[in-house]
């Protein structure tokens, strides 16, 4: 077992969880919007054997709590990475996460080591059609419902709705994915609703978004698709390697929105020969 340094620190107006294991070139995990940095249980301890690894909460999710006022994410991944005096980083963000480390490699290019985003889109993203016109996504199945039951603090309801979307995704039911990881994420998912839910901060986005600022990204990048996530998502995906210089695809099989809850060995394999070769 790893040893670890699991910590809070103060910054930005709120007590940020976080832990931190290993040596050598610092890599950080961002964990999805309907998780926490519980998501990467799988990866922390392996990866942690050859790199110094950081995960945290983002504000509003697992121990870190929410607070009024404006933040952004990205800016908030910055104050913590001083705070523990980590400077040029690997990334590896999911959904959200993957936005966030998008975002400040954006920001921050002299930062950033490597890039890899998970089943994310660039903030700004707007999916087009192949005649170059916006394509008017259709609202999920029961998503009134879904609204509804959120207005009325129904959070355990709506969390099993966002397990069945992102982690069973569009093409499966849920007896056909372990039981095991979706009860982690919708465990992690009734947290993050109930924080969400008392409305607290206001997200500042990077301005121009990431999606029209991709040529910023200078560093290696490599683009992870789970091959049964939402299409939107994979849209996403193949818009950004297309658009990042340099930047590779891969699509994981039998993995929706969580390849590396879903897929651990593969993911790791994937991500350690990435890191070994931009090391």
């Amino acid at each position: 077992m790893t040893n670890t340094q699991a910590d809070f620190a103060t910054l930005n107006g709120t007590d940020f969880y976080y832990e931190l294991a290993g040596s050598g070139s610092p890599l950080v995990l961002i964990h999805a919007g309907i998780c926490d940095s519980r998501m990467w249980d799988a990866q922390f301890d392996t990866f942690a054997e050859a790199y110094r690894v950081l995960r945290y909460d983002m504000r509003g999710y697992g121990q870190t709590d929410p607070v009024d006022g404006p933040y952004a994410h990205y800016e908030d991944l910055r104050t913590l990475l001083d705070h523990l005096q980590l400077d040029k980083v690997h990334l590896v963000g999911c959904s959200m996460g993957g936005s966030t480390a998008l975002d400040f490699a954006v920001a921050y290019p002299e930062r950033v080591r490597s890039l890899t985003i998970v089943c994310s889109e660039p903030g700004g993203f707007e999916d087009l059609d192949e005649n170059g016109e916006p394509i008017e996504e259709e609202a999920p199945e029961h998503w009134d419902q879904i609204v509804e039951a959120f207005r009325l603090g129904a959070y355990e309801s709506v969390a099993e709705w966002e397990v069945h979307y992102w982690v069973d995704g569009p093409d499966r039911t849920a007896d056909q994915v372990d039981p095991v990881v979706r009860r982690q994420v919708y465990e992690m998912n009734v947290i993050a609703l109930r924080n969400e839910a008392m409305e607290l901060g206001e997200n500042q986005p990077l301005d121009p978004p990431a999606a029209e600022r991709l040529d910023a990204v200078t560093c290696p990048t490599q683009i992870l698709i789970g091959a049964l996530d939402q299409l939107v998502m994979r849209r996403a995906a193949e818009f950004m390697a297309n658009n990042i210089r340099g930047a590779q695809k891969i699509v994981i099989p039998e993995s929706a929105h969580l390849p590396s809850m879903e897929q651990p060995a593969r993911f790791n394999q994937i991500m350690l020969d990435f890191l070994k070769t931009h090391q």
